[in-house]
């Protein structure tokens, strides 16, 4: 393919990527476990929009300045920290089953659009992110390409899809388990602070994260 090399340890790299745990994918396996693969797969799908703006703004150059500037990278490090920390303090305060991880028993439910959002943000907000495609996608991007931008943004689509078809997975077995589950409240509750710790944690870690 024009100015991209070594596609197929592209594809293979991205994919062991995609599996390794994270929010991302922690965020998918509670909306599926709790309000079924409808609210799975519109996490996912917030979740894949936040990476594309990750892929544009590193074709675009724009991660760039988190990678050089430590005030930007500051900021928004900070405001995905206590995005993270506010999702998972709210599911440790939780002593039922969770209004931000609602049954799917006929209860009223988290909007569909709300998870698409939260997806987004989830995403969006973290600037490891971003400098991760900065750093990553230019190893299979040809030095003497002509046009390296779109050369990024196709490889930042193909890592999109990859990462996708990975979640829509986690949808399927999350929404399957959690069906089984769902209505027994000590599960669900169980879930819910195990869910709300590993946000805690993952929103700690991304204090103490550098830029380089």
């Amino acid at each position: 393919m024009d100015g991209i090399t070594e596609l197929g340890l592209f594809i293979i790299t991205a994919f062991a990527l995609n599996i390794t745990p994270g929010p991302d994918s922690l965020y998918i396996i509670g909306r599926s476990a709790h309000q079924g693969w409808r609210a799975g797969t519109v996490a996912a799908l917030g979740i894949a929009s936040g990476v594309m703006v990750h892929v544009l703004a590193a074709a675009l150059g724009l991660s760039a300045l988190l990678a050089t500037s430590a005030t930007a990278f500051t900021v928004v490090k900070v405001i995905g920290c206590l995005y993270l920390l506010y999702i998972g303090f709210g599911m440790l305060r939780a002593r039922h089953a969770s209004p931000e991880l609602p049954l799917n028993d006929g209860s009223a439910c988290m909007p569909l659009n709300a998870i698409y959002f939260q997806g987004f943000l989830t995403n969006t907000l973290n600037p490891k992110v971003a400098l991760f495609f900065l750093a990553f996608v230019p190893q299979f991007i040809a030095p003497d390409a002509t046009e390296k931008t779109w050369s990024f943004i196709l490889l930042g689509v193909i890592f999109n899809v990859n990462s996708l078809l990975w979640s829509l997975f986690l949808v399927w077995t999350s929404s399957r388990l959690g069906a089984r589950l769902r209505h027994n409240p000590a599960f669900t509750v169980w879930l819910n602070k195990l869910a709300g710790g590993l946000f805690v944690y993952f929103g700690c870690k991304l204090a103490l994260s550098q830029s380089a």
